[in-house]
């Protein structure tokens, strides 16, 4: 089932990977248009494309940070690094979901980057109004609402901070980040005359909230690290925009393989992996509304904390 190359975080192509730069250019084209087009269409036309793209090109740029598509680590990175969400650094997601990938520290709130828990010790600390959010956080409604504002505030928060204090690995990040930026803007308003209040609006938060139903139920604590990923099957749509990551447990097992080849991987696999897991398997994202729309995901508190 895995090659050595398989389960290395970051690939290396032994040839381009045709699949992932046509949709590089759909993505990428596709934005293009529809922000030309979004300041003389009604929002409600804008919303779905909007919001589609932006997610889509998260995923694009999960995929590159795996080293896809080409054997040039550089042109994987600038084919990613354009900040269609703005507010998210290509730098720090590549360097923050790296780190993800220990498996032996997946859910730890304090070794890994992208953990839904709290120690503890930070529940203590947290004020009634904290833990109300990270409740509404722990559903799939409050994840979906509040998640976003939620994610980008403690984000930048967070690296406002680094800077202030001077960490280079945060300087570096948003020294690469602002030309890019700085484009993204220019195209917006001087080029489609889109309002960024009316882009974040329709584009970005709406873009950030379908990523994060992707995310809502990926991961779980568990004594065993390979019980800790998901499945969630039956998503021909939503699996599309997420490049097939709703099979987490085989990207998880095999970073490297390319997100076309994942369903193959999976289907040829199935029972292996269902073993392997625990058997965490949801039967599409309607499943996980069933389950958690309104109802807790997980103890807020890390077992092992």
């Amino acid at each position: 089932m895995q090659t050595s190359d398989d389960r290395s975080p970051i690939h290396a192509p032994t040839a381009t990977e045709w699949p992932t730069l046509v949709l590089a250019a759909l993505i990428h084209g596709g934005w293009l248009a529809t922000t030309f087009a979004a300041a003389r269409l009604p929002w409600w036309i804008v919303l779905i494309p909007g919001a589609w793209l932006v997610a889509w090109h998260m995923s694009l740029q999960h995929e590159v940070i795996h080293g896809h598509p080409t054997r040039h680590r550089w042109l994987n990175d600038l084919l990613g690094s354009l900040p269609l969400s703005l507010w998210l650094p290509y730098r720090s997601y590549k360097a923050s979901h790296l780190g993800h990938h220990r498996g032996e520290t997946l859910t730890d709130p304090i070794d890994d980057p992208e953990s839904q828990y709290v120690t503890a010790a930070q529940y203590a600390r947290a004020g009634w109004i904290e833990r109300l959010l990270l409740r509404a956080n722990n559903t799939l409604l409050g994840r979906i609402t509040l998640g976003p504002a939620r994610l980008i505030g403690r984000f930048l928060a967070r690296e406002t901070g680094s800077v202030l204090r001077g960490d280079p690995e945060a300087w570096r990040a948003w020294l690469l980040h602002l030309p890019g930026l700085a484009l993204v803007v220019a195209w917006l308003t001087l080029v489609c005359h889109l309002s960024l209040v009316r882009y974040v609006v329709l584009f970005v938060y709406p873009g950030l909230s379908l990523v994060l139903v992707r995310s809502f139920a990926e991961h779980r604590a568990a004594d065993d690290p390979e019980h800790r990923t998901a499945i969630v099957e039956d998503t021909p749509i939503l699996g599309l925009l997420f490049l097939y990551n709703n099979l987490h447990v085989v990207h998880h097992l095999r970073p490297g393989l390319p997100w076309y080849r994942i369903p193959g991987s999976y289907r040829a696999n199935r029972e292996t992996l269902l073993r392997r897991n625990g058997g965490l398997v949801y039967r599409g994202y309607r499943d996980v509304a069933r389950r958690y729309l309104l109802r807790q995901h997980h103890d807020l508190v890390h077992e092992r904390s």
